[in-house]
């Protein structure tokens, strides 16, 4: 790592660096269009994607948004080769403050069935397992 290490929000420039990031942890499905989901939220009043920079290399992202109801947390995801050196812990942080900022009650985040490692790393930080079941439907 660097000597400075920087938390910032991701504008336009940074698409092709956070998509390809994301690819690189496994968050991207085919179903899912990352270049459409980084624009929504890059341009959305009530959303963001954090940054997490050591000079020009980017270590990792976390979308936040902030639906009016509830705080979310998505694709928070940190360079494989910079894993291990509490960059998930950070960003993590920083989503909570920027919730909070705005006011959210609560945080939420979904991991998919099955991911054992990124639930204990959530269950690490205090969140827990909540008693609800997620439905959805395509609108395209």
């Amino acid at each position: 790592m660097g000597v400075f290490v920087e938390l910032a929000e991701a504008g336009g420039d940074d698409r092709d660096a956070v998509i390809a990031l994301w690819q690189e942890a496994g968050l991207t499905r085919p179903w899912n269009d990352p270049a459409a989901d980084f624009d929504r939220a890059a341009q959305g009043a009530a959303s963001a994607i954090l940054l997490l920079r050591d000079g020009t290399a980017l270590l990792g992202t976390a979308m936040v948004g902030d639906d009016g109801h509830r705080g979310w947390v998505y694709y928070l995801a940190v360079a494989e080769s910079a894993r291990g050196q509490g960059h998930g812990r950070a960003l993590m942080a920083a989503a909570e403050a920027w919730l909070r900022a705005r006011g959210c009650p609560k945080l939420q985040l979904m991991v998919r069935e099955g991911n054992d490692a990124a639930i204990g790393f959530y269950r690490a930080l205090g969140l827990e397992v909540q008693p609800v079941v997620t439905l959805g439907r395509f609108l395209h």
